[in-house]
This record gives C-alpha cells, sequence and structure tokens, in this order.
C-alpha cells in the first residue's frame, strides 16, 4: 500500500499523492516522494493569475498620450494551462493598440498577458482577455491581439500533431472597422 512519508497538509499536493498512487507508483521511492509538494507548488504558481486583475498589475502604468501611431508588442512569450486536459500550451502573444488619450508602460503588456495566462484557459478566451483589458484600462481607438500557440494536448494525446499551431485573434474599434489599418499591424507582426 503506498501510505504517506510524512503527513501533507496541502490539499492540492494530497490529490497529486493519491492520484501518482491511482496510477499504480510506488509514492515512498526517492524519485517521486517529494513530487505531490512540488506539483502543487507548480500548479499554484501557472494558476497565480486568479489572484491578480489588470489593474493592479498596471499600476500607476498609464500614461498621458504623446502620439498617435499604432504601439506593437509582439512576442511575448506565455505558458497556460488548457482547462480541458490540464495540459500545457504555449506560444506568442502580439498586442497592438492605437491610443487615445492615453498610453501604457510597455512592460505592463506583457504582465497582462500573464495575468490571464496564468489561469486555466482556452486560447480564444485568452486572446479575447487581453484585448478587453487593453480596451478596459486605455479606451484607445483601436485594439488587435493575435495569440499563436503549440498545445500538448493536440501533441501529446489525440490527434498527437507535434507541430500544429493554433492563431487566434481578437480586434476592437478601428482594427474591427478599418482593413488598411489591421493590415499594416499584422504585417508589422510577420516583419522580423
Amino acid at each position: 500500500m503506498n501510505m504517506p512519508v510524512e503527513t501533507l497538509v496541502d490539499p492540492i499536493a494530497e490529490h497529486a499523492q493519491a492520484m501518482l498512487a491511482h496510477l499504480g507508483e510506488e509514492t515512498r521511492r526517492p524519485g517521486l516522494r517529494d513530487t505531490p509538494q512540488r506539483f502543487a507548488k507548480a500548479l499554484r504558481f501557472l494558476t497565480g493569475g486568479y489572484e491578480l486583475e489588470p489593474a493592479e498589475v498596471v499600476g500607476r502604468g498609464i500614461f498621458q498620450a504623446e502620439g498617435d501611431g499604432v504601439v506593437l508588442v509582439r512576442d511575448v512569450e506565455f505558458h497556460s494551462l488548457c482547462e480541458h486536459h490540464l495540459l500545457p500550451f504555449a506560444g506568442r502573444a502580439h498586442v497592438a493598440y492605437l491610443p487615445g488619450n492615453r498610453i501604457i508602460g510597455l512592460s505592463k503588456i506583457p504582465r497582462i498577458v500573464d495575468v490571464y495566462a496564468r489561469r486555466l484557459q482556452v486560447q480564444e478566451r485568452l486572446t479575447q482577455q487581453i484585448a478587453d483589458a487593453l480596451e478596459d484600462l486605455l479606451a484607445p481607438r483601436g485594439v488587435l491581439v493575435l495569440v499563436e500557440a503549440r498545445h500538448l494536448c493536440m501533441a501529446m494525446r489525440g490527434v498527437q500533431k507535434q507541430h500544429s499551431e493554433t492563431a487566434t485573434r481578437a480586434l476592437r474599434g478601428a482594427f474591427a472597422h478599418d482593413a488598411a489599418a489591421r493590415h499594416e499591424v499584422l504585417s508589422l507582426i510577420k516583419e522580423r
């Protein structure tokens, strides 16, 4: 019988230990002895976005606009967990906006991406949430978010397609209504 070496106090660790035992593992062996606690700590980090809101991570990082040209932060790396299988998906978010009266500190955009990526997610919702947050915080003339990611739930199980990539986008304001503005930003994203 798989008995714990010590009493676990973290309920996530307790469940992780039970899952390992149900899989037939010997939870007392050296390689697994501390795994439940490590798993709990990792899962809490990977879902830490539930404890944050965009306004908190942005803080005082919103300023008066000094121009009206597009602002683009591309290749914002992120990792998330698929809510359907609890398997990772990872990729890049490209975030653009046309300022109204306010701009945001550039480092705040990746922080907003992380707020939502560090929750159980689907890529489609993640993309929309990033766009909604910028729209709420800045009231810009337009927002475009393009997210490209690889999903381990497609690579490791199911269809087992290791090289497939999923792209989702959210369009607000000018980018939703002006094809030329949208094309300009999408071209900037593709430039390397």
